[in-house]
């Protein structure tokens, strides 16, 4: 499974540090970081908050252990906020990106976003667009494509709980009314069963539009007191909704059988935001790294 190198293993820092929960892992450093993610026997990473932003300075940093730049999100807010503000954060983060050597930007609309709200219940209170929010949004990832086009890369948008395009009829709108040339589709096998949605359903039926995974695993008693207790999407991650793979409810070996089949060539990002201190994030890491290799070969 997955010869000639065509997959590559990376591991996001938010297992570490959480961006939205800056106070989970606070005190780890981004050298403490980066060196467990090497040592754990991964190869690249995406950003974290704490990531020095001279391309250089990183560079050294990450080339020491052997470690590469993914991709890194960037919050658009195509429904919400002028297009020339998007465009100016967005290119900002395009050469920055592309000074470290990443192929694809991450790009997902917060337009009427919940997600970091503490209080506010994630299902109960989902965003759902309009239909003129779903035309800005169309023609502003159209626009962010064209530019990302520019230094020859790709968006990927990452269907995200708590926004506007989590569920599998909000993804088939927006991959319908995009064009598969300027927007492609991460994919979050997390995000999708957190939701109460089909991953390989969803797989197979975007296949083609799929330039980045996210290998996210689902503690689902957690998951289901979210909905009973109505809580936060922010309370979901604090209470440990989220996991490494291999350490929840999600079987990733048809995952990968699909990805492989399709001949997938990029990155598999595992990607857990947990509480450090319940969830030690060296020790998470080995553990992903080994199921990944007992499931895939990688």
């Amino acid at each position: 499974m997955f010869e000639n190198n065509r997959v590559k293993l990376a591991i996001a820092p938010i297992g570490w540090t959480n961006d939205d929960l800056p106070e989970l892992g606070g005190e780890i450093t981004f050298e403490q970081c980066i060196s467990e993610m090497a040592l754990s026997g991964f190869t690249g990473c995406e950003v974290g908050n704490k990531y020095p932003r001279d391309p250089e300075v990183l560079k050294k940093a990450l080339h020491l252990r052997g470690l590469e730049i993914a991709s890194a999100w960037f919050s658009a807010f195509l429904t919400s906020r002028p297009m020339e503000e998007n465009i100016a954060a967005f290119k900002e983060h395009r050469d920055f990106l592309h000074e470290m050597g990443a192929k694809v930007i991450v790009v997902s609309e917060q337009g009427n976003s919940i997600q970091g709200q503490m209080e506010t219940p994630l299902f109960e209170q989902k965003p759902v667009f309009t239909e003129s929010e779903w035309e800005l949004l169309v023609a502003g990832l159209h626009r962010l494509g064209d530019i990302a086009a520019e230094k020859g890369m790709k968006i990927v948008y990452h269907h995200h709980m708590g926004t506007g395009v989590q569920t599998t009829d909000e993804i088939d709108r927006l991959m319908a009314e995009t064009d598969p040339g300027k927007v492609s589709l991460l994919y979050d096998t997390g995000h999708l069963v957190f939701s109460d949605e089909d991953p390989i359903h969803v797989l197979k039926k975007h296949m083609d539009r799929i330039h980045h995974v996210h290998l996210k695993d689902v503690r689902m008693e957690t998951a289901n007191a979210v909905r009973e207790q109505k809580l936060s999407f922010l309370q979901a991650v604090k209470n440990g909704v989220f996991t490494v793979p291999g350490d929840g409810v999600i079987d990733f070996k048809p995952v990968f059988e699909e990805l492989d089949r399709a001949g997938y060539n990029g990155w598999f990002v595992v990607e857990a935001e947990q509480d450090p201190s319940m969830a030690n994030p060296f020790e998470y890491a080995v553990k992903a790294r080994r199921y990944i290799k007992e499931q895939s070969g990688l």
